[in-house]
């Protein structure tokens, strides 16, 4: 297909722009969609006061400039850039996945086991094959455990895991790791 005169003139990037104004006006109508349930339009109060008023110019805006973003593009239709880009864009949610499963993790392995486990996982995912590497995750783990558990003294809930333990030594797995 032969680009037109306004997508040659166009400077920068083309691919992904279509998919990522199609998702934007989408995202948009959806959250001004749901206004109505989220806030409140509130008797007796000043109009500039209203709880619903400045989101509802917020996300009206968004609706508004990315429809107009969309209708300003000089590629109408999508092409296999587009998708690869989206593709591209999907990368980063597996690692937020990896992230969840970490923290669904830890209330039932608890937090040493499940930060020692994460951390491995994650340097294999990375491609780091060497047992050099693997050393220093386990050595990064267990330095996250102690900074948190020690020396900030967040308090993390123990693994559902150690009630399996000897009483002395539950007892010094939910106050230290």
């Amino acid at each position: 297909m032969a680009d037109t005169e306004e997508e040659r003139r166009f400077v920068g990037p083309r691919r992904g722009q279509i998919v990522f104004a199609l998702l934007f006006l989408g995202v948009s109508l959806f959250l001004l969609s749901q206004i109505g349930e989220q806030t409140k339009w509130m008797n007796k109060v000043k109009f500039a006061a209203q709880p619903r008023l400045w989101p509802a110019i917020g996300l009206g805006g968004m609706v508004l400039f990315s429809a107009l973003h969309l209708w300003k593009l000089p590629r109408k239709r999508m092409v296999r850039d587009d998708w690869q880009e989206a593709k591209i864009w999907l990368v980063p949610l597996e690692f937020a996945l990896w992230f969840l499963i970490y923290v669904w993790m830890t209330p039932i392995i608890g937090y040493l086991l499940s930060t020692i486990l994460f951390t491995q996982v994650l340097v294999f995912r990375m491609g780091y094959r060497k047992r050099s590497y693997k050393i220093a995750g386990l050595g990064f783990a267990i330095c996250v455990v102690v900074i948190f558990k020690s020396f900030l003294q967040v308090k993390i809930p123990g693994g559902a895991i150690y009630e399996y333990l000897p009483a002395a030594l539950r007892n010094f797995l939910i106050l230290n790791f």
